[in-house]
């Protein structure tokens, strides 16, 4: 008895000596390589989306900060036109102001008229706005260049009003911050996805494979050493389909890139050639995420067997 069982165990460990022990390929799990790589790619794009709203968000938010609309009221028998003139000739002296334009009284009602539409703008005054670009070079803290301004149009006799668009400064920061916590949500809760899809694969192939775990451990085989065969192949498999997500995401973006997208959702999303470079790491941290999955899931069941 003893004869048979030991020429089945040497036969068993012939398969080990092999590289057998888990082959190369195996049919049963090409559907986990495609949903592996597709969790990557899906990972890498919410990556790419967190710096793309990053930075559309500090371009906003200096876009914003850059412009201030003063609002002008006529005084006295002077026409509207003439006052946005003369602030715009104020303010164009004031130091720490880069560009000061008056805007023509047909650009404010273009600028009103999506808001009201024609008919109502017909009964309405038309605000006299003057355009300020503040100089980005040497950049004034906003609450001082307000003050600023004011004073000098106050001791120039114009009654005026200052918007620093703080308000939508704030909305537009509050949106970015929402969209960039949301991308990083989506972004943990796959790589988590990752590590649950390669633990069930990995008790399905132990499983799939327990007579010869078996005879390993009758072997003298640690669990350490039985539990390294599962972390170095679900490695590679789980580096393999990481490299090709990573791929077709750079590949997305490259084509999103090189087509041109629409102003608008450049605007909105505007990648750079540089968020290729996050890519990078993508395979070699679902790699990770695999070997450690399948290190600890093997040695808990191997424990839970003994």
């Amino acid at each position: 008895m003893i004869g048979p069982l030991v020429a089945q165990s040497l036969n068993r460990l012939g398969v080990l000596k092999a590289g057998r022990l888990l082959p190369q390929q195996d049919q049963r799990e090409i559907a986990l390589h495609y949903v592996i790589g597709v969790l990557c790619f899906l990972a890498c794009m919410a990556a790419m989306v967190v710096m793309a709203s990053d930075r559309a968000a500090h371009g906003w938010s200096r876009d914003i900060r850059a412009e201030v609309t003063v609002q002008v009221r006529p005084t006295g028998l002077e026409s509207g036109s003439v006052a946005a003139a003369k602030a715009a000739e104020v303010l164009a002296g004031v130091k720490g102001v880069g560009q000061v334009t008056a805007l023509e009284p047909e650009k404010a009602r273009a600028l009103i008229k999506p808001w009201l539409g024609d008919a109502i703008l017909d009964d309405l005054p038309i605000p006299n706005l003057v355009e300020v670009t503040l100089d980005q070079r040497h950049p004034v803290a906003p609450q001082i260049m307000n003050q600023t301004m004011m004073t000098a149009l106050t001791n120039a006799g114009i009654d005026a009003s200052i918007d620093d668009h703080s308000t939508w400064l704030k909305d537009v920061e509050q949106s970015a911050l929402t969209i960039r916590l949301i991308s990083l949500g989506i972004f943990f809760i796959i790589f988590s996805a990752t590590g649950a899809v390669v633990g069930f694969a990995t008790r399905a192939g132990l499983s799939a494979r327990a007579d010869i775990v078996d005879v390993l451990s009758l072997c003298g085989a640690s669990d350490i050493f039985i539990a390294e065969r599962f972390q170095w192949r679900f490695a590679r498999m789980a580096f393999e389909s990481g490299l090709l997500g990573a791929g077709l995401a750079g590949g997305v973006m490259a084509l999103i890139k090189a087509t041109g997208s629409s102003q608008s959702f450049a605007i909105a999303l505007p990648f750079s050639w540089s968020d290729l470079l996050i890519l990078i790491p993508c395979p070699f941290l679902v790699a990770l995420i695999g070997a450690l999955t399948a290190r600890m899931v093997t040695l808990r069941l191997l424990a839970h067997h003994d």
